[in-house]
């Protein structure tokens, strides 16, 4: 079996070619290449001489560190499959999980190590679990339950378990191969090349297959240096920048759009700054322009856990002709659209589901092959996704087909309703969900969290609406809230949105 596409190779060959450089900047604390790749090569050598080989995962819970990133290139080596879950779950969430994980080995940070603790009762025999670190699971790994027989790794080895956010039901256990994070971060570095002399900031949580797949990877392949964040701060985002002279970066458009409103905004030097791209959820316009008058365009993209993530972007030669759309595919990476009631192909401009086909997609749904199966289709992915494709072929993402809702026989994309209401001024950010009416079958609640010392009333907000919207899209109401309910990647749940509507209408 190959192991040409294994992704432990690109930490030793870094480390080969450029030992002294800095791979990681943690807290202003550095470690070189070489550092790096010693640590996670001793980490997967006590690994296997504890029992642990291909085959079993290793469920991690923890913050964004080095010692992460060490147990992650450990695993690479070993063809251990690195399953990264949430901090920010609570324990029985965990729980359940980690039930459905079944990992030989629990490695856990310091400040998540007693919910752990609680959470693992629910696995279904007694796991080991051990500290990350140098004076942890590095200076000695626990015995495994039951020893396999070590091999390195192989291209068709899982390696990365990745739950969804589980916006539209339970969560999902997405599996990713070596071989498919290599395509996707091959056709990343064709669309947005990386230098070995670039520093890039990481700042997005490390549960999330964008923490990975998204620049930090592609970084440690090309000898790059990765400024690694815990969680994300916007005024120490504006002085890493500066300080550390930052040069690319990812993030998802609440980020920015909080780094906009960050009183240092104004007087932060953002020059070092050639890329930075933003994906996760629709990029609203005022956010694009503010970052835009500091001569930092933002790069928006489209992608999808299952798709590794990356699937559309829209590079800087399409930013005049194609500006609000989330531009093209990535190289190597094939879309259609489709009729989401007949799967039939839809040619030139049109709106259907997106199919996706690439080396990237994901293997399967751990322990689900029936969503597996309804997923990925005679090689292509169904993405659940409704997106319109223009005159020159760029594409838009409309919204997820299970939220769109029908008023008066009119089909409604809350995403759309959402934007008008976020270029408000006053308003910082709105989710929409469709909810029963007698008379038009649906109609749109809105709710709404105002800037800091922002005002606008009800009326005020609907007649905004109404003044850009045709008539069955503008919300019936408009609820004000301090705060809306998201996922790892503050992607707002409509889902608990349209469960706490049901629980308020509800009979007392």
């Amino acid at each position: 079996m190959s192991t040409r596409h294994t992704i432990g190779r690109w930490l030793l060959d870094a480390a080969e070619q450029r030992p002294d450089h800095t791979a990681i900047d943690e807290g202003g604390v550095s470690l070189t290449y070489e550092a790096l790749a010693a640590r996670a090569r001793g980490l997967a050598d006590s690994l296997r001489e504890a029992g642990y080989g291909a085959g079993d995962r290793i469920a991690t819970v923890s913050a964004n560190s080095t010692d992460h990133v060490v147990a992650f290139f450990a695993c690479a080596l070993d063809g251990l499959t690195f399953a990264p879950l949430s901090h920010r779950l609570t324990v029985s969430e965990l729980g359940r999980l980690l039930a459905r994980t079944a990992p030989a080995l629990i490695l856990t940070d310091d400040e998540h190590e007693a919910a752990v603790r609680h959470a693992r009762v629910a696995a279904p025999h007694r796991v080991p679990t051990a500290p990350l670190g140098s004076s942890g699971v590095e200076s000695h790994a626990p015995r495994a339950a039951h020893a396999r027989q070590a091999r390195d790794a192989r291209d068709d080895d899982p390696l990365l378990l990745i739950f969804t956010s589980g916006a539209e039901a339970d969560p999902k256990g997405v599996v990713l191969t070596h071989e498919a994070c290599f395509w996707t971060n091959q056709s990343l570095s064709q669309a947005m090349p990386m230098r070995e002399d670039d520093v890039v900031l990481a700042v997005l949580p490390q549960c999330h297959v964008a923490a990975w797949n998204v620049q930090p990877l592609l970084a440690w392949r090309s000898g790059a240096t990765v400024v690694l964040e815990r969680g994300f701060s916007p005024s120490r985002v504006l002085s890493l920048i500066e300080s550390r002279q930052v040069t690319v970066m990812m993030g998802v458009p609440t980020q920015y759009r909080l780094l906009v409103e960050d009183p240092a905004w104004a007087a932060s030097d953002l020059g070092s700054l050639r890329l930075a791209v933003a994906g996760g959820a629709a990029l609203a316009g005022e956010v694009a322009r503010q970052w835009e008058r500091r001569a930092i365009p933002l790069t928006p993209g489209y992608g999808l856990t299952e798709a590794g993530p990356n699937t559309l972007h829209l590079p800087p030669a399409l930013r005049g002709e194609a500006s609000g759309s989330v531009g093209v595919p990535y190289p190597m990476v094939e879309v259609q659209l489709r009729d989401p009631a007949t799967d039939l192909v839809l040619d030139s401009e049109a709106t259907g589901e997106l199919w996706v086909r690439s080396g990237g997609l994901f293997t399967e749904y751990l322990g689900d092959p029936e969503s597996t199966a309804a997923a990925l289709q005679d090689g292509w992915l169904r993405t659940g996704d409704l997106a319109r494709r223009d005159a020159r072929g760029h594409f838009s993402i409309v919204d997820r087909i299970k939220d769109i809702y029908i008023s008066g026989g009119e089909n409604v994309a809350p995403a759309e309703v959402e934007r008008v209401l976020e270029d408000h001024p006053a308003v910082s950010r709105a989710a929409v969900v469709g909810v029963p009416d007698e008379v038009w079958g649906e109609r749109g609640v809105a709710y709404v969290r105002l800037h800091p010392g922002g005002a606008a009333s009800v009326d005020e907000l609907i007649a905004h609406a109404r003044g850009r919207l045709a008539g069955f899209k503008v919300p019936v109401s408009v609820m004000f809230v301090d705060d809306l309910p998201t996922g790892t990647l503050d992607k707002v749940s409509r889902r608990r949105l349209h469960a706490a509507h049901a629980s308020e209408r509800s009979p007392r």
